[in-house]
């Protein structure tokens, strides 16, 4: 080796991480082969392609140029340095400190030379797992702390202020270590926190002081020679572990070395000394003498490293040590100089390199076990996207625009609206510019084929009839349209001139109809002027056979899909299912246009690709394709798909999902060999007949995924020594059936039968031959996935001959020993560490992915074999949670919860469940006494999550799966579990089987039961479930029921006639539904238990007696003729319910008064509430600032001249309303807030208001500009018109108030941007204890708690003698908070809210003048949820307040309020209902 050390192994094992850990320690040279050796190129390009090393022939160091070693004397380059300088600095301990009982704290600082960076060393002992340390730096012992620009991984700024870096956790003890290579930084100060005990351990009451030690100066006017550099790099690099370096960190350690002999130079060694010391030139036994003569070193350095490689794959790729490399190397080189010495030259051994006749005695080398990969510590938060494919709703706008039909297609909608019997086939082809459909009908046991074009020139069509589907036999006299002419095995016949529609079309047309099922077909080709016209060079072909259309009406118009997309899919399908070319052809055609079409359009192709993959479809028919035809059309088509998704990434899911389905496609004309390589197994080993030459047959004329699973079952079937019935289970499993077999156009009847010689051979083949199968068919196969990123070449005699597949570029360091590590684990009984390779493996990827990159598609494969695998390998591993606790079942769900947010677009969601089952975790190990409480909040979330995306599944992808199934006839089973199959396939399910084990333990730890009572009534009822609350709440039930709902949101009416909800839903406890049931005197309650669920729900139709006390129900079936006397049960009679009335308020002159001025004939209780609390309450609880709009504003803005248009058309709708509203229609409703929107508002009006806000010291909108103003006068209008929304109104006509009599007053209070908001109960509403608070926090405010917001809120009760200890009753999964800019909110204050006996509160609007935004939540750094005296302090404040406005009313008060920088605000109170 001629030039620096090692031929440049200092700079390539500088590079490698340490990636995989031993059974017994850390493997710190643990290096592939596959990362050192380039894989072979062509060998006469062999030194163009072998890999570089990651650094270049210098060591990354500005203008610094390696030098080579002097040879001769003083030995070769590859001497191996032995001696060692200072290269370490130097440490000691700065101290030892008691923390905590058997706890201690270590201190170590380094004393760095010149250029290194000062270190400080952080042991904990006897530690828990939850150690922080709160740090900052100091530059002047009088100044505050600096926040170092250099820090640990998972360092969090906290409050600008502070830095807090978490300890590692190994064995009892915690570790940290700190660097600082700021010159400035003198010392750094630190206290350390346990979060999960919330507590601080300080130095005698005050922070922790570590002084830095100063560094020495260098001289710089002293220079080192370059090689010694470089040799002192690498004796740092091997004392450091021989970890791996970033570039940058190179040149850090490159300067590093230099300093430290700059150092030594300046204590006075000299060069010549320094350079003895390093080599060891004055102990001759350690010098490594030249192994071979000098002359080795004309051997040209690619050859030496082709040589290895050689020597490296013939042992099997082994993983070398930097030592082994070396030595590999070496004996490389003596094997070339062997060559040299038979009189070869150079160019003769570089020819026999080229053709593979290059010998080695290198010898199979044992391959190390790893038994678990060391995973990276990873940032969360770098995972989350936010792509997303719709709008807010989630139904994207098309922008498309369908196109106006031709003739040829008008012609075939008039013929459809005929009575011409079911529908066989449509197909229009294109003829240069022209289009002729063929219909084909099936009218009373009859085949009538309609034939029409635009064509202008006179045509003929050439026909005759098929038997087998490739003859051309004469059609019989019969059935020969008029003017017809029988010819030798066909038939001519002229097409007609005719005129059809309004405005009238002209088209060329014939009809043959055909009696009897004797043809299966009709072949045909045109003539006109003598030019014959063919179908791309063949005949046209119309099959009979084909099983008619099921139009089914459940299918609807195509709402909700991309209807003109999914229709020309199906007016492709006969094209598309002649073979997998032409379906994959068809699909790269409209894949631009599904693009436009955007996420329905992308999701058609979708539901389309998936019929195709489980064989809804037919996937070849009369039509022989070559195998490497198939391959190309997959390669364009997914070719296109990795450009969408490179582009637009708000698809990813989605195209992820259609390359699932689809395969890779080959490389290097892959597809070929499926053909070629048949014959090469056939003739290998002498089974040319039977079974193998059928299934010659069948690949020559169309290979299909099918295949892989033959080839697999000839394998299972030979490695069970020939046992037949392992055979047809392979394929039984895999969905092929002898049935199936015999239905290819080449069929397969035999089964297979080998000789027993034949074995080895075949097993080696067929092993051989799958690669080249799944290259091609499978897009989700792990070992073909990897090989294509990995890189191969030819294999096995005759097969991938001449194939080369390159590796990707870029791929990580290291990342070919955890692929390696995954297949070798990938049969694994035992899962966790293999769980923890493949999720390794996918988040090595991620960066890739979001990267420009010509073999993104590989990448893509790979990840989506890896995400697949970790499904399977869940699933095969539930038998290893059987005995496992709690610990084991929540590591799994975070390792299956990572996986999903590495698939799923828009994953914060996602990403923040998964922080809160690390947090749950890491209490638990803490052995946290509310672990188990926290652990059922993430669980629910998370289920929410599923929910939700199910529900998005459901939304974008069933309409397209029911209207384009029905327009292929696919079987309608297959059509109505579409959705809930795509969910499977993915490893949501598997989560969801996790959540279910863990669900009941976390219920029995934290004393939850089976049941949350939210409204406790003892109750006597039949039976009913239904789906949503919703669909049934202005139902009347004319018997007492007991609803089983599987969803209630919280915002939905309680129907007449039921006695009892039940639901495995979770409303907050303070909902409207919940109010509502208690006030109704109705059972309510969520069931946890999904048993108990089932069980109720096969009840349905019987009569039930529930039970209930403040935690659990028990029921029981009433018989028949039993008479039930057992509790005080109510029987409501809508005659006995009370009638209200209201009185109607009149405009008092004034639109607009100050909170002084609120009066009950002004003003709702709402506002006067509010205002009796100002000056009452404690100084501590601030009160909002209010005006308001009071009674009889509305209608006197409506008789203002400027709204007479409008008012008469209210006026007008309320008179068509309550006529519709007798006969049932409440669709006006709808209308009327519409039209209240389009009021104007009277000069007088604005005038006034304006007076009222400044005066009373709150900011006018107008102020800013006119559209501000505009948006307070469109809030103020939603909330009258909310007195016409749906759900208000039915709940007056319940009660039978007078609707006409209800007024609205608008309360106007500005918003306080809040961190929390509460709602309060002064008695507990589930237990009816006046003795306790009941209250509910959410993060943000307060309409995601009052509102139909999905998941729970954060409950807490308070006893009242002892306000100053909450109790935490539930953590919030509410994935959603709400915050807002400061700004205006409009309330609702009508005189219907707070009648007695009737809870009217929350039925109308309050509307904030500006929107709120949406935040997705993270519970696992919110205080309130991990800062125990935050959460105290917080908690207790909203038990007080609610207790002192309780006091002052003297009665139980319902309060809503917000927390702002730790300050109570109450915003309105109101009697408990």
């Amino acid at each position: 080796m001629s030039n620096t050390i090692g031929h440049s192994l200092l700079h390539q094992t500088l590079l490698h991480p340490t990636v995989l850990e031993q059974q017994t320690k850390i493997n710190s040279c643990n290096i592939s082969g596959n990362s050192f050796f380039l894989p072979k190129s062509t060998a006469n390009q062999a030194k163009s392609q072998i890999r570089k090393s990651p650094l270049s022939t210098k060591f990354r160091s500005n203008n610094v140029k390696t030098t080579k070693l002097p040879m001769g004397t003083q030995g070769p380059v590859s001497v191996v340095p032995r001696a060692v300088l200072a290269s370490e600095p130097t440490s000691e301990l700065a101290g030892r400190f008691n923390l905590d009982g058997n706890s201690d704290l270590q201190v170590r600082v380094s004393f760095p030379d010149a250029g290194s960076i000062s270190q400080v060393d952080l042991q904990v002992t006897n530690s828990s797992n939850s150690l922080v340390l709160h740090w900052g730096a100091i530059c002047d012992r009088h100044e505050k702390w600096i926040l170092p620009s250099r820090y640990p991984d998972g360092t969090r700024v906290y409050k600008d202020r502070a830095l807090r870096t978490p300890f590692v956790k190994t064995g009892s003890n915690s570790f940290l270590n700190i660097e600082i290579d700021d010159p400035a930084i003198l010392a750094i100060e630190f206290l350390i926190l346990d979060e999960a005990q919330n507590k601080w351990f300080k130095n005698n009451g005050d922070n922790f002081h570590v002084k830095l030690p100063v560094k020495h100066r260098l001289n710089l006017n002293v220079s080192v020679p370059e090689d010694l550099v470089q040799v002192q790099a690498y004796l740092r690099w091997e004392r450091k572990g021989k970890q791996m370096y970033t570039p940058e960190q190179e040149k850090v350690e490159y300067e590093a070395a230099r300093a430290e002999l700059l150092e030594e130079i300046t204590r006075g060694t000299s060069i010549e000394d320094l350079r003895a010391k390093l080599l060891n030139k004055n102990d001759k036994n350690q010098i490594q003498k030249p192994p071979i003569s000098e002359t080795i070193s004309k051997i040209p350095d690619d050859l030496v490293q082709t040589q290895a490689y050689i020597r490296w794959e013939a042992a099997g790729k082994p993983n070398y040590s930097p030592d082994e490399q070396l030595r590999e190397f070496e004996e490389a080189r003596k094997e070339l100089q062997i060559e040299l010495e038979k009189g070869a030259s150079l160019d003769e051994i570089r020819h026999k390199i080229t053709k593979g006749e290059m010998k080695t005695k290198a010898t199979p080398k044992k391959k190390n076990i790893v038994e678990r990969i060391q995973r990276k510590k990873r940032d969360l938060m770098q995972l989350i996207n936010k792509y997303v494919a719709g709008s807010e709703t989630g139904q994207e706008k098309i922008s498309v625009k369908p196109k106006s039909l031709t003739v040829v297609e008008l012609y075939s909608e008039t013929k459809k609206e005929e009575d011409v019997g079911s529908i066989l086939s449509k197909k229009i082809v294109n003829l240069s510019g022209m289009e002729l459909l063929v219909l084909v009908t099936k009218p009373d046991g009859k085949t009538r084929i309609i034939l029409a074009t635009d064509f202008r020139e006179p045509l003929i069509l050439h026909w005759a009839l098929s038997k087998t589907g490739g003859d051309w036999l004469e059609p019989p006299s019969t059935i020969l349209p008029d003017g017809s002419v029988s010819l030798d095995k066909a038939a001519e016949t002229k097409f007609g001139q005719i005129s059809f529609g309004d405005p009238p079309c002209q088209v060329q047309s014939l009809e043959i109809e055909i009696e009897g099922e004797d043809f299966v077909g009709m072949p045909f080709v045109l003539l006109s002027n003598g030019n014959w016209i063919k179908n791309k060079g063949s005949d046209f072909y119309v099959d009979f056979s084909t099983k008619p259309k099921q139009f089914r009406k459940d299918a609807g118009e195509g709402k909700g899909t991309a209807k003109d997309l999914l229709e020309k899919i199906a007016g492709l399908e006969s094209e598309a299912q002649k073979s997998f070319m032409h379906r994959f052809n068809i699909a790269a055609d409209l894949i631009e246009e599904a693009k436009d079409f955007g996420e329905l359009g992308l999701a058609g192709i979708l539901v389309w690709m998936r019929f195709m993959a489980t064989r809804q479809l037919i996937w070849n028919k009369n039509y022989n394709v070559k195998p490497r035809e198939i391959s190309k059309a997959q390669d364009r088509l997914t070719d296109l798909l990795q450009n969408i998704y490179k582009s637009h990434p708000q698809y990813r899911e989605l195209l992820r999902m259609i390359l699932s389905t689809v395969g890779r496609g080959g490389e290097g004309d892959v597809g070929q060999r499926i053909r070629d390589e048949i014959l090469v197994i056939q003739r290998n080993n002498d089974c040319k007949g039977g079974m193998m030459e059928e299934w010659h047959q069948k690949l020559h004329n169309n290979t299909s995924p099918d295949d892989v699973v033959i080839c697999q079952a000839l394998i299972d079937y030979i490695k069970s020594d020939f046992d037949i019935s392992v055979y047809w289970k392979t394929l039984n499993e895999n969905g092929i059936t002898k049935e199936r077999l015999l239905s290819y156009d080449r069929a397969i009847h035999s089964e297979p039968s080998f000789r027993r010689d034949q074995k080895d051979g075949l097993l080696r083949d067929l092993g051989n031959y799958m690669r080249t199968l799944k290259a091609v068919h499978s897009g989700a196969d792990l070992e073909s996935a990897i090989s294509n990123c990995m890189g191969y070449k030819a294999e096995g005699q005759g097969f991938m001959v001449g194939v080369n597949i390159n590796p990707v570029s870029g791929l990580p360091s290291g990342f070919p020993e955890l692929l390696q590590y995954v297949l070798t684990h990938v049969e694994d009984k035992n899962v966790e560490g293999l769980l923890e390779g493949l999720l390794e493996a996918r988040e090595d990827l991620q960066p890739l992915l979001s990267q420009s990159n010509d073999r993104l598609k590989d990448l893509l494969f790979l990840d989506i074999a890896l995400d697949s695998t970790v499904r399977t390998v869940i699933e095969r591993g539930y038998e290893e949670l059987n005995d496992a606790g709690p610990e084991k079942i929540m590591y799994f769900i975070i390792l299956v919860l990572e996986n999903l947010a590495l698939s799923w677009d828009n994953n914060e969601d996602l990403i923040y469940c998964l922080k809160g089952w690390n947090h749950a975790l890491n209490m638990l190990k803490s052995k946290d006494d509310f672990w188990a409480l926290y652990a059922k909040s993430v669980l629910d979330r998370t289920r929410l999550a599923l929910a939700t995306k199910a529900e998005s599944y459901q939304r974008v992808l069933q309409p397209s799966a029911e209207y384009l199934g029905s327009l292929l006839g696919v079987d309608q089973w297959a059509l109505n579990i579409f959705t809930e199959e795509i969910i499977r396939a993915g490893s949501a399910a598997s989560l969801s089987s996790l959540l279910n084990r863990l669900d009941p333990v976390l219920r029995k730890t934290a004393n939850l039961g089976s049941w949350q009572i939210i409204s406790p009534v003892e109750a006597v009822g039949y039976v009913a479930v239904v789906d949503e609350l919703l669909t049934v709440q202005n139902k009347s039930y004319e018997r007492p029921t007991i609803l089983i709902a599987k969803s209630v949101k919280g915002e939905e009416e309680i129907p007449d006639g039921t006695v009892a909800v039940l639901t495995p839903d979770m409303p907050d406890v303070l909902s409207h539904v919940s109010v509502r049931a208690r006030n109704s005197k109705v059972c309510f309650a969520t069931c946890f238990d999904p048993n108990i669920l089932v069980d109720l729900q096969a009840k349905e139709g019987k009569r039930l007696h529930l039970k209930t006390t403040s935690a659990d129900i028990v029921y029981r079936e009433v018989k028949d003729g039993e008479v039930e006397v057992a509790g005080p049960i109510v029987v409501k009679e809508e005659s006995s319910m009370p009638r209200l009335t209201l009185v109607r308020k009149q405009f008092a002159g004034r639109y607009a008064i100050s909170s002084d001025e609120f009066t009950s004939e002004l003003v709702g209780a709402k506002s006067r509430n509010i205002s009796y609390l100002k000056g009452k309450v404690p100084s501590w609880v601030g009160i909002p600032t209010s005006v308001a709009l009071p009674f009889g504003v509305f209608e006197k803005v409506l008789s203002e001249d400027c709204n007479q248009v409008s008012f008469s058309a209210v006026a007008e709708k309320l008179d068509t309303l309550k006529k519709k509203l007798k006969a049932g229609d409440s669709s006006t409703l709808g209308e009327i807030r519409k039209t209240v929107l389009e009021l104007l508002p009277p000069s007088q009006l604005v005038e006034e208001l304006r007076n009222k806000m400044i005066s009373s010291g709150m900011p006018w909108p107008g102020d800013e500009n006119e559209q501000r103003w505009e948006q307070a006068w469109t809030a103020i209008k939603k909330v009258w018109a909310s007195k016409w929304n749906e759900r208000a109104y039915f709940s007056t006509r319940k009660v039978k108030l007078d609707h006409d009599y209800l007024c609205m007053a608008v309360l106007v209070q500005e918003i306080i941007n809040a961190d929390y908001a509460f709602v309060i109960h002064t008695t507990n509403p589930s237990s009816g204890d006046s003795s306790e608070i009941y209250a509910e926090v959410v993060k943000g405010l307060g309409e995601t708690l009052v509102g139909a917001y999905p998941g729970r809120a954060l409950s807490f009760i308070c006893k009242k003698t002892d306000l100053t200890s909450p109790k935490v009753l539930g953590y919030p999964s509410k994935p959603i908070g709400l915050f807002i800019r400061r700004s205006i909110i409009f309330r609702s204050d009508s005189n219907g809210e707070d009648l007695e006996g009737y809870a009217g509160a929350g039925l109308y609007d309050s509307v904030p003048m500006d929107e709120e935004e949406k935040v997705v939540l993270d519970y696992s750094s919110d205080p309130l949820i991990i800062d125990g005296s935050f959460q105290q302090s917080i908690l207790s404040s909203i038990a007080k307040a609610g207790h002192a406005i309780e006091e002052l009313y003297g009665s139980p008060q319902d309060i809503e309020g917000v927390v702002r920088d730790g300050k109570i605000y109450v915003v309105q109170t109101r009697p408990q209902m």
